[in-house]
């Protein structure tokens, strides 16, 4: 229910950037939540914003319940809060939203900025990447703005304030819509006016996720305003900014920042989960949240630091054969880098010729918390034998995790992948299997031994009276999520249409 994959050792890593964060004896002051001053403690501050309270209903009982059943849920997640809770409900007060919203991360990510759901949404506030552009928030291979804790957090309440206005300060159907998308609560409005029924979000057709979304936070609120009541522990945090925002000015090794700051690097990737390498982005932003206590040695350090040393640089003699791609998945960096840095017009490279290239100033499993350690460290926890898969035409999820007798959630989870993103063939998959591999690299499923081979053929079906996504999937042994992913035009769509021709890939041996 509330299970979210998090980086080995997060709240240890996260409770030690708290404690840098503040050392202070007064930070755990005020320790019995109830009694707190809201002057000092963020959590009596939230109580006192608290609008949406003294709402009853039985779902809302129910998902009380949950947390009464696991309170060292609240104990641990409350602790990871830490650092982000004041910038988050400054910004809510300051756009005059309820204060319930500093809430919603605890639903959405357990308030872990690295948090990647099923769905493909990412950071503190599980934003997908459609809404996420839409919300200005630039996703590339150095950056993803859904996970930078300022710009996600802004994107979010701007996002949850024009759904307000859509639903003319109905803050609960607001909470709907942003759980189920707002054409979603508006069609369900709309069946129920036609129905001649109430349209309150207690009396909508909704999603069995989104019915059970709202009550939740709602449950929530309630262990907050009165934890004692409920059995739950709350970590004191301090009601004064937790860090400060650094203009850096260009790009910059993340462990040289680090050792700038006299910082573990974990605790700026902690504070700077947006960029997803080894180095901030060179197109920016050109910032870097930081401590307040190391904001200013790292000032100092970086004026008085040759901008020339911000990055470590090799010189690369091109050699026959090579390519731009090869090259940049060598040093691990991008070809738009090289290209800028050499000032090269296209991707054509000639045997003897020299480039620049920025590298990291440590070796990579330094920077624990990017993107691509983050993925090693997934897929290097699994049982039985690690097969590293290599996609052909037709595969799908549903086909490769059949194949090794997994889920395809868990075939997801060790790639670093939503179930639903898109895979191609060429591309490497990691899986743990407990069948017996001749080898640990597999590029047919031959080698399994004692398995028959599913004989996978494409298939073009066209939609009969009657017919639903579901159907289909049953009639033909896969799943919905296959259907989609091989037809990306019903991305987005809720129906299909006799006449419509659909594409599947189908296990002729099986049907």
């Amino acid at each position: 229910m509330y299970s979210i994959s998090l980086p080995k050792n997060y709240a240890a890593l996260a409770l030690g950037l708290w404690l840098s964060l503040c050392a202070a004896p007064s930070c755990f002051a005020n320790a019995a939540p109830v009694a707190a001053d809201a002057s000092t403690d963020i959590w009596q501050r939230i109580r006192q914003g608290l609008t949406l309270q003294d709402i009853e209903n039985s779902r809302i009982a129910a998902e009380r319940n949950w947390y009464v059943k696991n309170p060292e849920y609240m104990a641990r997640v409350s602790s990871r809060a830490a650092p982000y809770l004041y910038y988050v409900v400054e910004e809510i007060e300051r756009r005059g939203m309820p204060m319930e919203f500093a809430l919603l991360p605890v639903m959405e990510s357990a308030y872990d900025p690295f948090a990647y759901s099923h769905g493909r949404a990412a950071g503190l506030w599980q934003i997908i990447p459609g809404t996420g552009r839409e919300l200005g928030l630039t996703q590339d291979w150095w950056y993803d703005g859904r996970r930078d804790v300022r710009a996600s957090t802004d994107a979010a309440l701007e996002y949850l304030s024009r759904l307000g206005r859509a639903f003319d300060g109905d803050w609960l159907k607001a909470l709907a819509a942003y759980n189920a998308g707002k054409r979603r609560v508006r069609q369900a409005e709309a069946r129920n006016r036609n129905l001649g029924r109430q349209q309150d979000f207690w009396s909508l057709k909704l999603p069995v996720e989104t019915r059970n979304y709202v009550p939740r936070l709602l449950a929530l609120t309630d262990v907050v305003a009165d934890p004692q009541k409920y059995g739950q522990t709350l970590t004191p945090v301090p009601n004064s900014a937790h860090f400060a925002v650094i203009e850096t000015g260009s790009q910059i090794d993340l462990a040289q920042a680090a050792s700038l700051a006299g910082l573990d690097i974990d605790a700026v990737y902690l504070l700077n989960p947006g960029f997803n390498r080894w180095a901030t982005s060179p197109g920016g932003p050109h910032q870097l949240l930081l401590p307040d206590t190391a904001a200013a040695s790292f000032e100092e350090n970086l004026a008085a630091l040759d901008p020339g040393q911000r990055l470590q640089w090799t010189r690369y003699t091109v050699r026959t054969g090579d390519s731009l791609s090869e090259i940049s998945d060598r040093f691990n960096t991008e070809i738009k880098v090289i290209r800028d840095v050499n000032k090269l017009r296209n991707n054509r490279i000639v045997a003897g010729k020299t480039l620049m290239i920025p590298i990291a100033s440590a070796p990579l499993e330094v920077y624990a918390l990017s993107a691509d350690q983050r993925q090693a460290a997934k897929q290097s926890k699994g049982e039985g034998n690690r097969v590293e898969y290599t996609v052909r035409p037709g595969d799908s999820f549903w086909s490769i995790a059949r194949r090794f007798e997994v889920s395809t959630r868990k075939l997801a989870e060790w790639n670093g992948l939503a179930v639903r993103d898109p895979i191609h063939p060429g591309q490497t998959l990691v899986v743990w299997s407990k069948q017996p591999v001749s080898t640990s690299r597999v590029t047919s499923a031959s080698t399994l031994i004692p398995q028959r081979e599913p004989m996978m053929r494409k298939l073009g079906y066209r939609v009969r009276n009657g017919d639903s996504l579901a159907r289909i999937a049953g009639k033909f042994n896969i799943t919905i999520e296959d259907i989609i992913s091989w037809n990306q035009k019903l991305r987005g769509k809720k129906y299909i249409h006799p006449g419509q021709n659909l594409t599947l890939y189908v296990d002729v041996t099986s049907t």
